[in-house]
């Protein structure tokens, strides 16, 4: 009996004591809906573009990002981006991705038949000015000791 008692506790113990995931974040669900389908980035803006050169989720050149195509799914949080732009290298892949209650954007770029949970780097930006045609993701870049924002605008397709 007294084994059971102390073995009983021991796994109240363990199970009490599980540490939450850094992912196990809420979502907010209403902005998700809004932004599902398909998207183009239309311009990507930032103070000293003509000066400077930003390198966007490690892929390419930010000016490359203009015209790509994005689609985003919600109700599983998936998706997949595309690079078209004549001029650059051209690239697509599949992304997870949610937006957490803070209005942030979380995602990750999965190679080909790579698994998100495998996929320790992602990219965290901010969403402003969500419509129902168009949305900006917001991301913070350090330049020359300045925090700068690099300004993707999306337009529905």
């Amino acid at each position: 009996m007294k084994k059971i008692l102390l073995l009983l506790s021991i796994s109240v113990f363990l199970c009490g004591c599980k540490s939450k995931s850094v992912t196990n974040t809420k979502v907010d669900n209403k902005t998700e809906r809004v932004i599902k389908g398909n998207w183009s980035i239309t311009a990507v803006n930032y103070p000293s573009s003509e000066y400077i050169k930003v390198n966007s989720f490690d892929i390419a050149d930010s000016k490359c990002f203009v015209g790509s195509t994005w689609k985003f799914i919600s109700n599983n949080n998936k998706g997949s981006m595309a690079l078209t732009n004549a001029s650059c290298l051209t690239f697509t892949s599949d992304i997870t991705w949610f937006i957490n209650k803070e209005g942030q954007f979380v995602m990750k770029v999965l190679s080909a038949g790579e698994k998100a949970k495998r996929v320790r780097d992602g990219y965290v930006l901010n969403v402003a000015n969500v419509t129902e045609t168009s949305f900006q993701l917001v991301d913070k870049i350090n330049v020359g000791g300045k925090m700068t924002e690099v300004i993707y605008q999306f337009q529905k397709n």
